[in-house]
C-alpha cells in the first residue's frame, strides 16, 4: 500500500506528461486540463490503496478511458447541438454566449417577432423530441437526461442511478441510437 507522499509524488511527476498526452489527443487546453484532473481524481479515489508500483499502469488506463469518454461526450453533444441549432435566434447581433436551449423551449411573450411558420415548426420539433424521449425505457431516459441535459459526468450519473459507469455508458448509447432512429422516422434531419 502506497503512502500519501508516494501518491502525491507520483501525481506531481506524471502531471506534465499526462497533460501533454491529453492535449495531443483532444487539441483543447481546457479539456486536456479537465481530463488530467479527472484522471488524477479517479486514481486517488479508487486506487490510493494500491502499491505505488501499480500507479503508472492504473493512471494511464484511467487517462485513456477519460479521453475516450471525452470523445463520446463530444460526439453526442455535437449531435444534439446540430439538432438544436434551429432554436438559436438568427439575429447575428445577439450574444450567443447567453443563449440557453432550455429557455427557447418555453413559449415567450416577447417572441412575437418570429414568423408564425417558424414558431410552428419549432413547436412541432419540440413535441417530436419530447415524444421521442418519452418512448425511451426509464433507465435509458434517466441516463440520457442526467448526462446530456444536466451535463453530469459519468461518475455522478452512475452514483445517482446506483449502477456501474459501464451501465451508464450502455444506457446512454442505446438512448442516443433510439432517439436518432425515432427522429429520423419523423423526418427530422440530424
Amino acid at each position: 500500500m502506497a503512502t500519501r507522499q508516494e501518491l502525491s509524488d507520483f501525481l506531481v511527476e506524471i502531471e506534465r506528461r499526462a497533460y501533454k498526452q491529453a492535449l495531443f489527443a483532444v487539441q483543447d487546453e481546457h479539456a486536456a486540463l479537465d481530463i488530467v484532473q479527472d484522471s488524477m481524481t479517479k486514481l486517488v479515489i479508487k486506487y490510493s490503496d494500491k502499491p505505488s508500483a501499480e500507479f503508472p499502469f492504473l493512471f494511464h488506463k484511467i487517462l485513456q478511458n477519460t479521453i475516450r469518454d471525452y470523445y463520446r461526450r463530444q460526439k453526442t453533444r455535437s449531435l444534439w447541438t446540430t439538432l438544436f441549432s434551429s432554436f438559436i435566434p438568427e439575429d447575428t447581433d445577439a450574444n450567443q454566449d447567453d443563449f440557453d436551449i432550455l429557455d427557447s423551449l418555453l413559449p415567450d411573450i416577447k417572441d412575437d417577432w418570429r414568423e408564425p411558420e417558424t414558431r410552428l415548426e419549432k413547436l412541432q420539433l419540440i413535441e417530436i423530441i419530447e415524444d421521442a424521449i418519452k418512448t425511451l425505457p426509464a433507465r435509458q431516459r434517466e441516463a440520457f437526461i442526467l448526462r446530456y441535459w444536466e451535463e453530469m459526468n459519468l461518475v455522478e450519473t452512475a452514483e445517482i442511478m446506483n449502477c456501474s459507469q459501464g451501465s451508464v455508458k450502455t444506457h446512454c448509447s442505446r438512448a442516443i441510437h433510439a432517439l436518432a432512429k425515432k427522429l429520423k422516422e419523423k423526418g427530422v434531419k440530424l
